[in-house]
Protein backbone atom coordinates (compact mmCIF):
# COMPACT_ATOMS: atom_id res chain seq x y z
CA UNK A 1 0.00 0.00 0.00
CA UNK A 2 1.38 3.68 -0.81
CA UNK A 3 1.69 6.89 1.73
CA UNK A 4 2.16 7.51 4.72
CA UNK A 5 1.99 4.92 7.71
CA UNK A 6 -0.87 5.49 9.99
CA UNK A 7 0.49 7.23 13.46
CA UNK A 8 1.92 4.55 15.63
CA UNK A 9 0.55 6.07 19.05
CA UNK A 10 1.28 5.56 22.20
CA UNK A 11 -0.62 3.33 24.86
CA UNK A 12 -1.42 6.71 26.82
CA UNK A 13 -2.93 8.75 23.50
CA UNK A 14 -6.13 7.65 21.39
CA UNK A 15 -5.18 6.67 18.07
CA UNK A 16 -6.76 9.90 15.74
CA UNK A 17 -7.06 7.66 12.99
CA UNK A 18 -5.24 10.08 10.54
CA UNK A 19 -1.87 10.53 8.91
CA UNK A 20 1.09 12.90 9.68
CA UNK A 21 1.44 15.59 7.60
CA UNK A 22 5.10 15.92 6.04
CA UNK A 23 3.99 19.52 4.46
CA UNK A 24 3.17 20.44 8.63
CA UNK A 25 6.24 19.19 9.79
CA UNK A 26 4.81 16.41 12.06
CA UNK A 27 6.85 15.09 14.02
CA UNK A 28 5.23 13.44 17.33
CA UNK A 29 7.29 13.34 20.54
CA UNK A 30 6.08 9.33 21.21
CA UNK A 31 9.11 8.59 23.90
CA UNK A 32 6.99 9.15 27.58
CA UNK A 33 10.31 9.65 29.43
CA UNK A 34 11.43 12.88 27.24
CA UNK A 35 8.40 14.46 27.45
CA UNK A 36 8.35 14.35 31.08
CA UNK A 37 11.80 15.96 30.60
CA UNK A 38 10.33 18.44 28.90
CA UNK A 39 7.75 19.31 31.21
CA UNK A 40 10.35 19.16 34.16
CA UNK A 41 12.40 21.85 32.41
CA UNK A 42 9.75 24.02 32.33
CA UNK A 43 9.14 24.16 35.78
CA UNK A 44 5.55 24.92 36.07
CA UNK A 45 3.45 25.19 38.41
CA UNK A 46 -0.43 26.04 39.69
CA UNK A 47 0.21 29.88 39.00
CA UNK A 48 1.56 29.25 35.36
CA UNK A 49 0.20 30.50 32.42
CA UNK A 50 2.05 28.38 29.47
CA UNK A 51 1.40 28.48 25.70
CA UNK A 52 2.11 25.05 23.99
CA UNK A 53 2.56 25.31 20.34
CA UNK A 54 1.72 22.45 18.16
CA UNK A 55 -0.20 20.11 20.87
CA UNK A 56 -0.34 17.25 18.02
CA UNK A 57 -2.60 14.70 19.47
CA UNK A 58 -2.09 16.08 23.30
CA UNK A 59 0.33 13.49 24.59
CA UNK A 60 2.08 16.75 26.60
CA UNK A 61 -0.59 18.50 26.46
CA UNK A 62 -1.79 16.05 29.40
CA UNK A 63 1.14 16.59 31.31
CA UNK A 64 1.04 20.32 30.80
CA UNK A 65 -2.71 20.75 31.98
CA UNK A 66 -2.25 18.01 35.64
CA UNK A 67 0.10 21.30 36.25
CA UNK A 68 -0.32 24.73 34.91
CA UNK A 69 -2.71 26.51 36.37
CA UNK A 70 -4.41 27.38 32.78
CA UNK A 71 -3.15 26.42 29.57
CA UNK A 72 -3.51 27.53 25.85
CA UNK A 73 -2.36 25.44 23.03
CA UNK A 74 -2.18 26.23 19.68
CA UNK A 75 -2.74 23.62 16.80
CA UNK A 76 -2.58 24.07 13.32
CA UNK A 77 -3.81 21.08 11.85
CA UNK A 78 -8.00 21.13 11.52
CA UNK A 79 -8.01 16.68 11.80
CA UNK A 80 -6.77 17.03 15.00
CA UNK A 81 -8.67 19.75 16.71
CA UNK A 82 -11.68 17.21 17.24
CA UNK A 83 -9.57 15.04 19.47
CA UNK A 84 -8.11 17.56 21.18
CA UNK A 85 -11.61 19.32 22.60
CA UNK A 86 -13.00 16.20 22.79
CA UNK A 87 -9.96 14.67 25.23
CA UNK A 88 -9.64 17.65 27.14
CA UNK A 89 -13.53 19.23 27.37
CA UNK A 90 -13.78 18.60 30.94
CA UNK A 91 -10.49 20.41 31.93
CA UNK A 92 -11.59 24.59 32.77
CA UNK A 93 -7.93 24.72 32.39
CA UNK A 94 -7.24 24.36 28.95
CA UNK A 95 -8.21 26.27 26.13
CA UNK A 96 -7.55 24.68 22.52
CA UNK A 97 -6.89 27.37 19.44
CA UNK A 98 -6.67 25.94 15.92
CA UNK A 99 -4.58 28.48 14.64
CA UNK A 100 -1.11 29.11 12.77
CA UNK A 101 1.26 31.15 16.04
CA UNK A 102 3.42 32.90 13.57
CA UNK A 103 -0.36 34.85 12.51
CA UNK A 104 -1.35 35.53 16.10
CA UNK A 105 -0.95 38.17 18.55
CA UNK A 106 0.54 35.84 21.20
CA UNK A 107 0.82 38.80 23.85
CA UNK A 108 -3.02 39.30 23.15
CA UNK A 109 -3.74 35.61 23.13
CA UNK A 110 -2.01 34.72 26.75
CA UNK A 111 -3.29 38.34 28.39
CA UNK A 112 -1.38 37.87 31.01
CA UNK A 113 2.37 39.76 31.80
CA UNK A 114 4.00 36.74 32.56
CA UNK A 115 3.49 33.30 30.93
CA UNK A 116 5.68 30.19 29.74
CA UNK A 117 5.94 28.74 26.62
CA UNK A 118 6.50 24.74 25.88
CA UNK A 119 6.92 23.64 21.90
CA UNK A 120 7.63 20.95 19.73
CA UNK A 121 8.57 22.84 16.80
CA UNK A 122 8.26 21.92 13.27
CA UNK A 123 11.54 22.39 11.76
CA UNK A 124 10.48 24.46 9.12
CA UNK A 125 9.01 27.14 11.26
CA UNK A 126 11.42 27.09 14.22
CA UNK A 127 13.28 30.73 13.13
CA UNK A 128 10.30 32.35 12.31
CA UNK A 129 8.59 31.04 15.80
CA UNK A 130 11.35 32.02 17.89
CA UNK A 131 11.64 34.94 16.23
CA UNK A 132 7.53 35.74 16.85
CA UNK A 133 8.01 34.51 20.60
CA UNK A 134 10.63 37.42 21.94
CA UNK A 135 9.26 40.34 19.76
CA UNK A 136 5.87 39.12 21.57
CA UNK A 137 4.27 42.20 24.22
CA UNK A 138 4.73 41.28 26.48
CA UNK A 139 7.35 38.08 25.55
CA UNK A 140 7.12 34.89 27.28
CA UNK A 141 9.23 34.58 30.96
CA UNK A 142 10.50 31.17 29.61
CA UNK A 143 10.60 29.08 26.57
CA UNK A 144 10.95 25.37 26.76
CA UNK A 145 11.37 24.45 23.08
CA UNK A 146 11.95 21.30 20.94
CA UNK A 147 14.07 22.12 17.88
CA UNK A 148 16.44 20.30 15.45
CA UNK A 149 19.89 19.66 17.04
CA UNK A 150 21.94 21.88 14.62
CA UNK A 151 19.66 24.68 15.40
CA UNK A 152 19.78 24.15 18.66
CA UNK A 153 23.17 24.31 19.08
CA UNK A 154 23.27 27.62 17.10
CA UNK A 155 20.55 29.41 19.51
CA UNK A 156 23.07 28.31 22.33
CA UNK A 157 26.23 29.06 20.89
CA UNK A 158 29.66 30.96 22.93
CA UNK A 159 32.22 32.80 20.56
CA UNK A 160 34.01 31.36 19.01
CA UNK A 161 31.10 30.17 16.72
CA UNK A 162 28.49 32.75 17.61
CA UNK A 163 25.87 33.81 14.66
CA UNK A 164 23.06 35.76 13.86
CA UNK A 165 20.91 33.55 15.12
CA UNK A 166 22.48 33.14 18.65
CA UNK A 167 22.62 37.07 18.64
CA UNK A 168 19.28 37.20 18.23
CA UNK A 169 18.28 35.18 21.01
CA UNK A 170 20.87 35.97 23.90
CA UNK A 171 20.13 39.24 23.23
CA UNK A 172 16.68 38.69 24.67
CA UNK A 173 17.08 35.15 26.86
CA UNK A 174 19.89 33.07 28.36
CA UNK A 175 20.08 29.50 26.26
CA UNK A 176 21.28 26.53 26.92
CA UNK A 177 20.57 22.67 26.10
CA UNK A 178 18.97 21.02 28.81
CA UNK A 179 18.29 17.83 26.62
CA UNK A 180 19.01 15.84 23.27
CA UNK A 181 16.04 13.99 21.88
CA UNK A 182 17.56 11.30 19.09
CA UNK A 183 15.24 10.83 15.81
CA UNK A 184 14.05 7.07 17.26
CA UNK A 185 11.80 9.42 20.04
CA UNK A 186 9.46 10.61 16.96
CA UNK A 187 7.27 9.45 14.64
CA UNK A 188 7.60 9.50 11.77
CA UNK A 189 11.20 9.48 12.66
CA UNK A 190 12.78 12.38 11.29
CA UNK A 191 16.27 12.67 8.97
CA UNK A 192 18.02 14.15 12.26
CA UNK A 193 18.12 13.92 15.97
CA UNK A 194 16.43 16.96 18.31
CA UNK A 195 17.53 18.84 21.58
CA UNK A 196 15.32 20.63 23.82
CA UNK A 197 16.42 24.28 24.65
CA UNK A 198 15.23 26.40 27.54
CA UNK A 199 15.24 29.99 26.99
CA UNK A 200 14.84 32.57 30.02
CA UNK A 201 14.04 36.12 29.09
CA UNK A 202 17.04 38.53 30.29
CA UNK A 203 16.13 40.62 33.73
CA UNK A 204 19.00 43.11 32.80
CA UNK A 205 22.22 42.44 31.33
CA UNK A 206 24.84 44.43 29.65
CA UNK A 207 22.32 45.14 26.73
CA UNK A 208 20.17 46.78 28.72
CA UNK A 209 20.54 50.26 27.57
CA UNK A 210 21.13 49.07 24.14
CA UNK A 211 18.26 49.94 21.71
CA UNK A 212 17.91 46.66 20.08
CA UNK A 213 17.25 48.31 16.75
CA UNK A 214 21.34 49.45 17.18
CA UNK A 215 22.37 46.47 18.83
CA UNK A 216 20.94 44.67 15.29
CA UNK A 217 22.09 47.48 12.78
CA UNK A 218 25.72 46.93 13.98
CA UNK A 219 25.11 42.73 14.24
CA UNK A 220 24.02 42.24 10.58
CA UNK A 221 26.65 44.41 9.78
CA UNK A 222 29.45 42.52 11.51
CA UNK A 223 27.76 39.59 9.76
CA UNK A 224 27.98 40.53 6.83
CA UNK A 225 30.82 38.71 5.52
CA UNK A 226 31.51 37.01 8.01
CA UNK A 227 34.60 35.18 6.75
CA UNK A 228 36.41 38.58 6.88
CA UNK A 229 37.72 40.34 9.45
CA UNK A 230 35.53 43.27 11.24
CA UNK A 231 37.01 45.88 10.08
CA UNK A 232 36.17 45.13 6.33
CA UNK A 233 32.83 43.44 7.05
CA UNK A 234 31.29 46.38 9.20
CA UNK A 235 32.82 49.14 6.32
CA UNK A 236 30.83 47.14 3.81
CA UNK A 237 27.69 46.32 5.84
CA UNK A 238 27.30 49.77 7.58
CA UNK A 239 28.85 51.32 4.17
CA UNK A 240 31.77 53.03 5.65
CA UNK A 241 35.23 53.87 5.31
CA UNK A 242 37.26 51.00 6.56
CA UNK A 243 38.98 53.57 8.50
CA UNK A 244 35.88 54.60 9.88
CA UNK A 245 34.94 51.28 10.86
CA UNK A 246 38.49 50.23 12.84
CA UNK A 247 38.12 53.57 14.34
CA UNK A 248 34.38 52.31 15.36
CA UNK A 249 36.06 49.33 16.75
CA UNK A 250 38.92 50.79 18.48
CA UNK A 251 36.70 52.75 20.58
CA UNK A 252 34.85 49.95 21.39
CA UNK A 253 37.56 48.41 22.80
CA UNK A 254 37.75 45.67 19.88
CA UNK A 255 40.72 44.64 18.16
CA UNK A 256 39.35 45.08 14.38
CA UNK A 257 40.89 42.10 13.23
CA UNK A 258 38.80 39.99 15.00
CA UNK A 259 35.91 37.96 13.49
CA UNK A 260 32.11 38.86 14.33
CA UNK A 261 31.90 34.97 15.41
CA UNK A 262 34.59 35.40 18.14
CA UNK A 263 32.53 38.54 19.32
CA UNK A 264 30.34 38.22 22.66
CA UNK A 265 27.04 40.09 23.50
CA UNK A 266 28.59 42.46 25.87
CA UNK A 267 31.37 43.62 23.18
CA UNK A 268 28.27 43.83 20.26
CA UNK A 269 26.39 46.18 22.82
CA UNK A 270 29.31 48.17 23.33
CA UNK A 271 30.14 48.70 19.34
CA UNK A 272 26.32 49.36 19.12
CA UNK A 273 26.91 52.72 22.01
CA UNK A 274 30.20 53.92 19.87
CA UNK A 275 27.84 53.73 16.53
CA UNK A 276 26.95 57.47 15.36
CA UNK A 277 23.33 57.78 15.88
CA UNK A 278 22.73 54.67 17.54
CA UNK A 279 22.37 52.80 14.38
CA UNK A 280 20.27 52.65 11.76
CA UNK A 281 16.84 51.07 12.70
CA UNK A 282 15.51 51.02 8.90
CA UNK A 283 17.57 48.03 8.63
CA UNK A 284 17.84 46.36 11.79
CA UNK A 285 13.57 46.78 13.40
CA UNK A 286 13.57 43.22 14.40
CA UNK A 287 15.94 40.67 15.81
CA UNK A 288 17.69 38.48 12.96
Amino acid sequence: MGGSPRLAWPSDVAAPGVRPKKGLGQNFLVDAGYRAGIVEAAQITPADSVLEIGPGQGALTGLLAAQAGRLVTVELDDRLIPGLRHRFAGQANVIIVHGDILDLDIGALMGESRYKVVANLPYYISGAALRRLMEAEPPPSLMVLTLQEEVAERVTAVPPRMSLLALGVQFYCSARIVARLPAAAFYPVPKVDSAVVRLEKRASTATADVPAEAFFAVARAGFSQPRKQLRNSLAAGLQIPPGDAESLLHAAGITPHRRAETLTLGEWAALARVLPGGGHPSSATRAP
